[in-house]
């Protein structure tokens, strides 16, 4: 690989850590935020929906903003949009401001989502896929962190979002610095393939989209798994705490553990792909899974329950990226953007959705019942992906 395409892949993975700084903000700041805006504790869900929303919209529009404006200026649009956004976090004093603000947050999140999956999709190995997705969980750990230091030491959430903006603007900045490298990278891929078709074809009308095979399962793959994904972050501290009897706040750290599985299996994933497929690391991540949930099932042992989130977290580590990067063979180059925006959307509906239902099953049943909620959606999933590579088979 060159040195031009190596310096543009640390830019890339910057602006992967840049997206995933702000999007676990929310949460860590909430029990001080709701308390100053005055507002129930329960309105988080509408700023979460309301970001959600955009970034369903943006990731449906990347298709054709991309091939408009192109990768490089998208991105560094998209960053400096959301670092605005954060600005506007900083100095919002009612629950209001904070909702109107939270739309260019959701849209552009989700142009940069799909517009660099799409192009390390196309332009670099399957293990630099997973490394991206590395870093995004980086910056999940690096933003509540920064948050939880100001909060300790004096400062209010306020000026949390507000050293966040500057962070964001600075990344904004060095991506805006980094275009020649996009253009110059686009200029040596010109005769290539997947530069032809990535950059000059006409957007795909999302009808059309629809009509080709594979399109549903893989849709339904990435609804799946998100739900996994999301379920477990939301509702797993309340799992341990209420049904395998540890305490609130040893639950609220061991929750974590799911995140750092996520992401340091993403970390050791981009090795394993020098050895294994796409489709047999979603396979294995699918098998991890299981085996985590299953510990989480047995209702003896909080080590197995400690053992199962990690597992959970591990086994998902590598079913996101390796999709993102499979998109390319099983469909085509030409249709990959419209397809990786349609898959984010996708992903994002079942952020939304899946959790909340849970929650319904918690609030009228009983919590215990989130392995078997985990487990019924995990089958579903591994039966539409295995439908897929059937159907994309070359």
């Amino acid at each position: 690989m060159t040195r031009m395409k190596l310096l543009l892949l640390a830019v890339i993975y910057l602006a992967f850590i840049g997206l995933g700084l702000p999007d676990s903000l929310l949460g860590s700041a909430w029990p001080s935020m709701y308390e100053d805006l005055n507002t129930p504790v329960s309105y988080a869900g509408i700023i979460s929906m309301t970001i959600a929303v955009g970034t369903i919209i943006s990731s449906l529009l990347s298709d054709r903003l991309t091939k408009i404006i192109k990768t490089g200026k998208i991105t560094a649009i998209s960053t400096a949009v959301m670092a605005i956004s954060m600005f506007g976090f900083s100095i919002s004093n009612s629950f209001i401001a904070l909702w109107i603000w939270a739309i260019p947050y959701g849209l552009g999140a989700g142009s940069v989502d799909a517009a660099l999956n799409n192009y390390v999709a196309l332009h670099y190995p399957s293990r630099h896929m997973s490394w991206l997705h590395c870093m995004w969980g980086i910056g999940t750990i690096v933003g509540p962190s920064v948050m939880g230091y100001m909060l300790t030491n004096g400062n209010n959430w306020n000026t949390g979002y507000r050293l966040m903006s500057i962070i964001q603007i600075i990344i904004a900045i060095i991506l805006v610095i980094s275009l020649p490298l996009w253009q110059k990278n686009d200029s040596i891929n010109a005769d290539s393939n997947c530069e032809q078709l990535d950059e000059k074809s006409k957007p795909i009308p999302l009808r059309e989209l629809f009509k080709i095979p594979g399109v549903t399962e893989v849709m339904l793959t990435f609804f799946c798994y998100c739900a996994i994904e999301s379920t477990t972050m939301l509702w797993s501290s309340t799992y341990l705490a209420l049904y395998k009897g540890i305490s609130a706040d040893t639950a609220a750290t061991l929750a974590s553990l799911f995140f750092i599985g996520i992401t340091a299996g993403r970390a050791v994933n981009g090795f394993l792909t020098y050895k294994f497929s796409d489709t047999q690391m979603v396979r294995i991540g699918q098998a991890v899974i299981l085996a985590g949930i299953i510990a989480l099932l047995i209702p003896y042992g909080k080590i197995l329950s400690i053992l199962g989130l990690i597992l959970v977290g591990i086994g998902c580590a590598p079913i996101y990226p390796c999709i993102i990067h499979s998109t390319p063979s099983h469909f085509g180059s030409d249709k990959s953007q419209a397809l990786i925006g349609v898959q984010m959307a996708s992903a994002y509906v079942g952020t939304c959705l899946m959790p909340p239902v849970f929650g319904l099953i918690a609030n009228n049943i009983t919590i215990s019942l989130l392995p078997a909620y985990l487990i019924i959606i995990l089958f579903l999933m591994i039966t539409v992906h295995e439908r897929l590579v059937r159907k994309t088979e070359k």
